[in-house]
């Protein structure tokens, strides 16, 4: 059977643009994102740590991995996980290798923040860590991977503590550490162009707003180098702002104002969505079965 990492792999060698990702968090986003025609998901640590309200510096390992194995049981298309600073240091690389291979994951991306994250990331105080630790997390990873096509993706965000010399500077280390991708984080769609020039190695593109945000066609980043691109965090939004305006609606007796009238109308498309005809099927074929 084809490893998730490499049909990732093909899906970008296949494309004349880059892969989009979008944000999913449980099955059921999984499911839509994959009728709404996405080829490849993401699993973000920002928004699963505003799922818990714990925020992504109390997430753990083992919280990712199980997210995955019900949204991989929901959906086999490719998921990115977002592995944060990797739960540790060379060592713990290890283990978080082969948990997230074990849990069914395309890609894991490992970012040069300090451990244990702070929640301060959320406001954007950033803490880095030397280079060189980073660069011996990434060769430990890439070590430590059983699936030679599990695509290792090295993050900085020093442009936003530095300047892009030095993010520049780090990824190509990051690079020659054995990286399949290197995500640099712009603080503008003209840095993610000069970044797009600089740098030869296959490129990540996080989406920090909405579409527009990025300021250029999917086409132009692709001829930057730029192989994937994610947006971690709209749909959760999305989720929130109408599980807000839902709950404010139920208490002041008023009907929902996303689903207005459409309550059957929804219903049945959840039913469509989870595909509810195929396991009354069975049920039909087996325990529902009239017998003399």
């Amino acid at each position: 059977m084809t490893s998730a990492g490499r049909r990732l792999r093909d899906l970008m060698a296949a494309l004349d643009t880059p892969v989009l990702a979008p944000l999913v968090l449980d099955p059921i986003s999984a499911k839509l994102a994959e009728s709404a025609g996405f080829r490849a998901m993401y699993l973000g640590g920002g928004s699963m740590g505003y799922l818990t309200t714990a925020t992504e510096a109390n997430l753990t390992l083992t919280e990712m991995a199980q997210a995955a194995l019900q949204i991989r049981a929901a959906s086999d298309l490719p998921l990115i996980l977002d592995g944060t600073c990797g739960w540790g240091d060379p060592m713990h690389l290890h283990r978080t290798i082969a948990m997230s291979e074990a849990a069914g994951f395309a890609a894991i991306e490992i970012e040069d923040q300090l451990l244990p994250k702070r929640a301060h990331h959320h406001v954007d105080v950033e803490h880095l860590i030397p280079a060189e630790l980073m660069t011996q997390k990434i060769e430990e990873a890439v070590a430590a991977r059983r699936d030679p096509d599990f695509i290792i993706i090295a993050r900085t965000n020093a442009c936003r503590t530095h300047d892009l010399d030095e993010a520049v500077r780090r990824a190509e280390a990051y690079k020659r550490a054995g990286a399949d991708m290197l995500l640099i984080l712009p603080k503008s769609p003209e840095q993610a162009r000069e970044i797009g020039e600089r740098i030869e190695a296959p490129l990540f593109y996080l989406m920090l707003g909405s579409v527009t945000s990025m300021g250029m066609s999917l086409a132009e980043l692709g001829d930057l180098g730029y192989k994937i691109i994610v947006d971690p965090v709209t749909p959760f939004l999305a989720h929130h702002k109408a599980l807000r305006l839902c709950y404010e609606a139920l208490a002041k007796g008023l009907s929902d104002p996303t689903l207005g009238a459409d309550y059957r109308d929804e219903g049945r498309l959840v039913h469509e969505t989870i595909e509810l005809e195929k396991l009354l099927d069975v049920e039909r074929r087996t325990v529902e079965t009239t017998r003399s």
